[in-house]
């Protein structure tokens, strides 16, 4: 029945296809035991895909009516996930339900990019803890799913590292404009995936894009240089954020594995990068895209995800840019490290004058003079319809020629609102933030003189520009330091997640904001044809930009504790995490208008690397350990096996006194759910902690309460005689305001355990449904 589910589903998206042939690419899931014993049938004979392929050129053709071309097999996936990826038409995507172990196809799709001074704001120093030459002197690997990497630049140059480690067992793939010698002991793979692109978008331009691991978006090697980049003095852009740039593992491995190209990433190629990068032999895995939620057996991301994690592999995802609203969270799976984006103590200064004294605070990049007192333009005074947001072609030369347009936020780039004004003959911008964009300022690298201001003084400005000959002027005050930090970014995507709500997403905040990083000189800033300018470092924000931070934190991690899962890696950054700004009040949240931000938004708060290398105690979890929480979201054991690859799999029984609970899962956080029209709401769970701090110690339940709940820790202390002792403890939940607690929604605690040196963190939220 899940089967034949699934194929439906695979009719019903090649129904409503845009293609113009009724074949498209899918990614097509095998079972791995009837695989296992295809391929020792067969022998030296062929492989297994090549006689799924055969079965279903031979089952397509049964009726005598010949198909007009045969399958084309794109990839096959064997390390993470069991399958392979092809073009089909919609016969032989019905051949498939007839060939036994044949278990799901799903259409493939197009999934999007989201998208130094932030080690210091960590707190790591040269020499010191995590940054200590034992600890850089290892050979930790981070592979990077991404747009590609320009080899040449020298955050990736390989002085004074050893060589390749001998486990290694990836390679530098030739192609355009790059060749085995653009890697080196940095750099020590790099392989391009593109057939997937290719089988929707047609072939790729080469004078625009690279059929190979090199990069034309920029994308990849702003992320690979925050993970892992060397240190580069005198780093800049424009002569503005100066200082010293370096990834946060800088003396670790890079592997670039390129599935992104102009018009986005194919998830048949996501799926090909990761099971090849694990494959190759990577530690860490940063991917930072996504695209929509959904169960996990649909989900290609979250599939082969588990399998990295059955590998022993951490994998670190952005959250998504798709904030400040509620349940926008992506890459949700509770085996991923989901990263939300939160701002750094650095900013890039704007003061905007309006002509009736008014004085305003934005944000910008450009590096040119401040403009004089000129007449503003908006709207009708600017041009024709749509011309408030700029858009192409609505603004008139004759009406903006030497003032200063207003743009709102919305429907094109920000960037390219700025070369729209420009090309019109305008002499600068105001680029204003709508409600939901709050006051979240984002640096832009403008083409002309212009600034973002924030949502309150946008509604300022729209007043007094339909005033009578409207006037201002902006000056550029280049690079500050020290403002209040971190605040969560308005876009960073929020919890509850949608799918999986049972653990709260994302798990922690990092810097995102306006991020200085490596860039390929052949791609401008902004990444618009007009603009000529060529850079080797540029600031970029987006939670594309913190994931690659935690992911580089990780290697860090991996680095001082070569015998930590990627769970326990994970807690470490999740309990130690903290969650008040450096002024001492919460984090704040520019998404609810500078409220204190909740867990829905940062997780268990932004993470602290010099804590979290000695966090005390972990919550570990197995991979086992993940398929019994599947089990207890109600899968099939036949959405069970398709994540899990467990041959011959069943849940454990249904019989009350065995019954599973996702609450159950040993997650460093607390999700209660709370049904709202329940007289009486409670919920029990149970948690294992592993000393891995002083072997004799003690430690004492420290319980915020969240509004409306009253929680019991059982036993409240725990008392440790070794290093490794796993001790279990259980929190019980009860909501004791009845109707009342249920119209808070959703309210928010924590549960510490403390002893004389540790504070062991994890948040609670608790909605109600």
């Amino acid at each position: 029945m899940f089967r034949t589910s699934l194929l439906l589903l695979a009719f019903m998206a090649a129904a409503t296809s845009i293609a113009s042939s009724d074949r498209q690419t899918y990614v097509v899931h095998m079972d791995k035991a009837k695989i296992t014993a295809l391929d020792q049938t067969l022998g030296d004979s062929k492989k297994w895909y090549e006689a799924i392929i055969d079965s279903i050129t031979e089952l397509s053709t049964q009726d005598g009516e010949e198909e007009t071309s045969p399958p084309q097999l794109l990839y096959t996936y064997e390390t993470t996930m069991t399958g392979f990826a092809a073009i089909l038409s919609i016969k032989q995507l019905q051949a498939l339900d007839k060939i036994e172990g044949f278990l799901s196809a799903v259409p493939d799709e197009f999934l999007t990019l989201h998208t130094t001074h932030s080690p210091k704001f960590l707190g790591l120093r040269k020499g010191k803890g995590l940054w200590s030459a034992h600890n850089m002197a290892t050979d930790v690997i981070i592979g990077l799913v991404d747009s590609g990497i320009w080899p040449e630049h020298v955050s990736f140059r390989d002085k004074g590292m050893s060589p390749v480690p001998s486990r290694w067992k990836g390679s530098c793939e030739e192609g355009t404009k790059f060749t085995s010698s653009n890697c080196n002991k940095k750099l020590i793979g790099a392989r391009a995936f593109l057939k997937g692109y290719e089988s929707r978008a047609g072939r790729i331009n080469e004078t625009v894009d690279f059929r190979s691991a090199r990069d034309s978006v920029g994308h990849g090697t702003h992320t690979a240089s925050t993970a892992a980049g060397d240190v580069v003095a005198g780093a800049s852009i424009f002569g503005m954020a100066k200082g010293s740039a370096s990834g946060i593992m800088f003396r670790s491995r890079i592997a670039a594995y390129k599935v992104c190209y102009s018009i986005g990433c194919a998830n048949s190629d996501i799926l090909a990068g990761i099971d090849q990068a694990v494959s190759d032999g990577v530690d860490i895995l940063s991917i930072s895209l996504g695209g929509a939620s959904r169960p996990y057996y649909l989900d290609g991301l979250a599939i082969a995800s588990f399998g990295a994690v059955q590998n022993g592999v951490l994998v670190s995802f952005s959250a998504g840019n798709s904030g400040p609203f509620s349940s926008t969270v992506t890459n949700s799976a509770p085996w991923i490290m989901t990263i939300a984006a939160s701002s750094i103590d650095r900013s890039f200064p704007t003061t905007v004058k309006l002509g009736n004294g008014e004085i305003f605070h934005g944000a910008s990049l450009y590096s040119g003079k401040p403009t004089k007192k000129l007449l503003l333009a908006y709207g009708q005074t600017a041009g024709s319809d749509g011309a408030e947001f700029c858009i192409k072609s609505t603004l008139s030369p004759d009406m903006i020629k030497g003032k200063i347009v207003v743009c709102q936020r919305g429907v094109n780039g920000r960037v390219e609102k700025g070369e729209e004004v420009r090309m019109a003959g305008g002499a600068g911008m105001l680029l204003l933030n709508n409600e939901d964009q709050g006051e979240e300022l984002i640096a832009d690298p403008h083409i002309l003189p212009a600034t973002a201001l924030g949502a309150s003084a946008a509604n300022s400005v729209l007043k007094y520009v339909t005033t009578n000959n409207p006037t201002a002027s902006i000056v550029f005050q280049g690079t500050v330091y020290g403002g209040p930090a971190p605040v969560m970014a308005a876009f960073s995507s929020r919890g509850p997640a949608s799918e999986g709500p049972y653990v709260i997403k994302p798990d922690v905040t990092a810097p995102g904001v306006n991020i200085l990083a490596a860039w390929p000189p052949g791609v401008s800033p902004t990444r618009l044809d007009t603009d000529k300018r060529s850079v080797l470092f540029n600031i970029v924000s987006g939670t594309s930009m913190s994931c690659p931070h935690v992911s580089g934190l990780a290697a860090l991690l991996k680095a001082a504790h070569k015998d930590w899962s990627p769970a326990a890696i994970k807690s470490a950054l999740m309990t130690t995490a903290y969650t008040l700004e450096n002024n001492g009040a919460p984090i704040s949240d520019l998404g609810s208008g500078g409220s204190p931000a909740t867990p829905f938004a940062y997780g268990s708060g932004h993470v602290d690397p010099v804590k979290a290398s000695d966090p005390g105690l972990i919550y570990d979890i197995k991979p086992e350990d993940y398929i019994n929480y599947l089990c207890s979201l109600n899968y099939t054991s036949s959405q069970v096996s398709l994540i899990s690859r467990v041959m011959n799999f069943t849940c454990p029984t249904t019989d009350t006194s065995f019954r599973l609970h996702p609450g159950d899962l040993n997650y460093p956080s607390f999700a209660v759910l709370f049904n709202d029209n329940a007289r009486n709401n409670s919920a029990t769970y149970k948690r294992t902690v592993t000393n891995v701090g002083q072997p004799t110690s003690t430690y004492v339940a420290e319980v915020q309460e969240p509004d409306g709940v009253s929680v019991m820790v059982e036993p409240s202390v725990l008392k440790f005689r070794k290093f490794n002792q796993r001790l279990s403890y259980k929190v019980s939940f009860v909501a004791t305001g009845g109707a009342a607690s249920a119209s808070l929604g959703s309210s928010f605690g924590s549960l510490v355990w403390v002893s004389k040196k540790y504070r062991v963190r994890s948040p609670i939220a608790v909605t109600w449904q």
